[in-house]
């Protein structure tokens, strides 16, 4: 049998479980450590407060489809593993949040007149903008072969909808919008 269109359609709204915010890291700057935090603070056209992204405001919608970057939990042990490690400490990595129970790619919509925007927490919403591929600084940061152990593991970018407060341990779920 045959997929139609709608039926894809329907099918990528379709997630059997919610996900769950992991991790919450914040940049203060370039090639300094990231800082581990509980929670955070998501503010629209900055990202989130405290992360050096958030410095300076960003208008217009090619500055904004980077607000917030996000890590797929379930990718760590595979990057670990292409590194010669038993594990993997996500911080490292340089993205904002780790998500689990949720495909990161499949969170980003497949059609222009679809938008999949999600609620982490009771306030945050976001909306998936792409791909986050590794720099080469991650060559630096794992050791040879780090850039390609994260190549199309790195996470995606995201622009932020609605901020508010992140707790760690918040749910993440899908509202769609038509």
């Amino acid at each position: 049998m045959r997929m139609t269109s709608q039926n894809l359609r329907e099918l990528t709204q379709h997630f059997r479980d919610l996900g769950r915010l992991e991790a919450i890291y914040l940049r203060p700057d370039r090639a300094v450590p990231v800082v581990s935090s509980q929670e955070a603070y998501a503010e629209v056209g900055r990202g989130l407060i405290g992360d050096r992204r958030s410095a300076r405001s960003r208008l217009g919608d090619a500055a904004q489809k980077r607000e917030i970057t996000l890590l797929q939990a379930e990718h760590l042990p595979a990057i670990a593993a292409w590194m010669g490690s038993p594990s993997l400490d996500a911080s490292r990595l340089r993205r904002n949040l780790v998500i689990s129970g949720l495909n990161l790619l499949a969170m980003r919509a497949l059609w222009k007149d679809v938008s999949l925007q999600w609620c982490i927490g009771e306030e945050v919403i976001l909306q998936v903008t792409g791909s986050c591929d590794p720099c080469s600084r991650m060559e630096t940061e794992l050791g040879h072969g780090g850039y390609n152990a994260m190549r199309g593991h790195g996470g995606v970018t995201a622009r932020l909808i609605s901020g508010g407060s992140l707790r760690v341990g918040d749910a993440v779920r899908l509202r769609v919008c038509a």
